[in-house]
């Protein structure tokens, strides 16, 4: 190939690279947990620090851990969601308030709604870390044998629930 159309070759590869790179979901970031045991955890209950909560208090059956906080905007668009599904009773969902002061997340809860069996407190943010969370919201299925099975990046939506969580749950609880 001639010396003049390398820079040409290079353009068409980067542009090729950057093309297929707009095609991707930033939502669907895979996550390395998928499969493998929930990271585990024993964190002091939102209300009630004296109590504390465990991965293996869990074990048996099949839960969701919702990552919340009162000061995310995106948490908000979704609570309604959980409240609904709370109500439902189709599916344990605990709550893992991140980095948060826990006077602001009672009192969130408590203008909101409490659509949690428990939540507990990562004020510090190392379990969010172990668990994956790239931010909040974020909400992942966990089997009877505390291996997590789906990984949902940002606000549980209807469509999430009736399309992928849900079967989800209802599959791992028949089996």
């Amino acid at each position: 190939m001639k010396r003049q159309w390398w820079p040409l070759a290079i353009f068409a590869v980067v542009v090729g690279f950057l093309a297929a790179g707009l095609t991707l979901k930033p939502r669907e970031v895979p996550s390395p947990l998928v499969g493998k045991p929930a990271p585990a955890f024993e964190l002091p209950k939102l209300h009630a620090a004296d109590e504390r909560l465990a991965v293996a208090d869990l074990r048996g059956r099949v839960w969701l851990l919702n990552v919340w906080a009162s000061w995310c905007t995106a948490c908000q668009i979704e609570h309604p969601v959980l409240v609904d599904l709370a109500r439902s009773g189709a599916v344990t969902l605990v709550g893992l308030n991140y980095k948060d002061k826990r006077a602001d997340a009672l009192r969130w809860l408590q203008q909101h709604g409490d659509p949690y069996v428990t939540s507990v407190v990562d004020a510090d943010g190392v379990v969010g870390i172990d668990w994956g969370v790239y931010g909040v919201p974020e909400t992942f299925v966990i089997d009877k044998q505390g291996v997590i099975r789906h990984k949902h990046i940002g606000p549980v939506t209807p469509e999430a629930l009736r399309e992928t969580i849900l079967p989800l749950v209802r599959a791992l609880d028949a089996g």
